[in-house]
């Protein structure tokens, strides 16, 4: 493999945090760990295939893995397209395109560490960590605008959001009582409730037959609390839609804002999150 980026410019890339969000430290930890998992990959699908090349044929230059990862975090942090990056690090736009596809599920395969010994990479292991502590958990669903999907593509229309009525991906953030980030869920089209996307994310099941967890939510999520025994807590309906009585609207916007300052701080893990541009 040929390094593309000088030595220099790597090392420049490394220090700045605001390039790639992330400490030296940090990166170099990244090496160390999925490092090895990425060249035990490439090596498999190197070793699988058949390659019918004349001597001297294919890429001319290629990206070594800390370049890999370098673009990566790049693209995530900043949302930079892949032509930029492929003029940044001198390599086609395909190979740019091809070196984030393979370093992101790897990256999201390490899950989130919350201590040294302990790193959280499914929904079933945050239910578990929150009951073990006797931790209260907070969900919310936040969303992030994408380009619009090519005119043609299936289920288009699906990533249009009815909220903020622009086409955009959904995530499930769960975060503790403090506010600090455990897990984000798999991007869905936008169009798909935060009810139906908890759901999916098997989060009824893991209620009902885990460990006694209390999971703080918004009105979104109205409807989980009868299906896990009160565990999921969202602010209450409305009982009078239409003229209501005093007394009602005082003891409903009590009730509504009794939890909201509890509830408030998941938009602590939610801001983390978006300091980057795409989500993993």
């Amino acid at each position: 493999m040929v390094c593309v980026v000088g030595i220099r410019a790597r090392a420049a890339i490394i220090r700045s945090q605001r390039i790639t969000g992330l400490t030296a430290e940090v990166i170099t930890e990244l090496v160390a760990e999925v490092g090895p998992l990425w060249h035990e990959r490439h090596q498999a699908e190197l070793e699988s295939r058949r390659r019918c090349q004349a001597v001297g044929a294919g890429t001319k230059h290629e990206l070594v893995f800390i370049d890999r990862l370098l673009a990566t975090l790049v693209s995530l942090r900043h949302g930079a397209t892949h032509d930029i990056l492929a003029c940044w690090f001198g390599v086609d736009r395909s190979t740019i395109t091809r070196a984030i596809g393979e370093i992101r599920p790897l990256l999201a395969e390490r899950g989130c560490t919350i201590a040294p010994d302990i790193r959280l990479r499914t929904v079933a292991e945050v239910i578990d960590h929150l009951g073990a502590d006797g931790q209260t958990g907070i969900i919310d669903g936040t969303e992030i605008r994408v380009r619009r999907p090519a005119a043609g593509r299936k289920d288009r229309e699906k990533f249009i959001s009815g909220k903020n009525k622009q086409n955009a991906v959904k995530s499930m953030v769960v975060t503790d009582a403090e506010g600090r980030w455990l897990f984000c869920s798999p991007a869905e089209p936008a169009s798909c409730a935060d009810i139906t996307h908890a759901r999916k994310l098997g989060l009824v099941k893991l209620l009902a037959n885990g460990p006694a967890v209390e999971i703080l939510a918004g009105a979104g999520y109205q409807g989980l609390g009868a299906q896990t025994a009160g565990r999921v807590v969202t602010p209450p309906h409305r009982k009078f839609k239409k003229n209501p009585p005093e007394w009602y609207e005082e003891m409903h916007e009590r009730q509504r804002k009794a939890p909201s300052s509890h509830r408030i701080r998941v938009e602590h893990g939610i801001g983390h999150l978006k300091n980057w541009r795409a989500l993993a």
